[in-house]
């Protein structure tokens, strides 16, 4: 079964919605953030892929996620409540909401600006290159996850 397609206007639309009908005091259904924090936390993922703010892992590391993380992170299998992050992901400080709501709409806007085309065999920042529909699928189901953490 496919995932919605990030690069469709339907999908871009959709997903911008359930942001937008988040809220401040908006409460998680599991897990320790809040919901600034969960905003900040996917921000993470572009961080990664349009800035150097993040290092990248080095060649043993990069190995290790290959081999037993990727297939989890890109494939269409949805993510666990509670799961496992790497500690570049983890948020604990407070956050400003309308901030990270706002760079995570204009985030996900840059991605679908940019098209499939863009991402086909784009380097990962911790699985090398990656197929359109591999990055939809870490794209997609990772905001997936967390919007539907805080009920949207």
């Amino acid at each position: 079964m496919a995932l919605p397609n990030i690069f469709e206007k339907s999908t871009l639309e959709t997903i911008k919605s359930r942001i937008n009908s988040l809220e401040n005091n908006t409460t998680p259904l599991w897990g320790k953030m809040n919901v600034a924090q969960m905003l900040a936390h996917c921000n993470v993922t572009y961080e990664m892929l349009f800035t150097d703010k993040h290092p990248k892992p080095n060649a043993f590391v990069k190995l290790m996620l290959k081999l037993f993380v990727k297939n989890k992170v890109v494939g269409e299998s949805t993510y666990q409540k509670n799961g496992q992050t790497a500690p570049q992901f983890i948020i604990s400080d407070a956050r400003e909401f309308e901030k990270e709501k706002t760079r995570l709409i204009e985030h996900i806007d840059k991605v679908y600006e940019l098209g499939a085309s863009y991402f086909e065999g784009k380097e990962s920042h911790s699985f090398g290159a990656l197929s359109a529909t591999e990055w939809n699928n870490m794209m997609y189901k990772h905001l997936d996850h967390h919007l539907t953490q805080f009920g949207k």
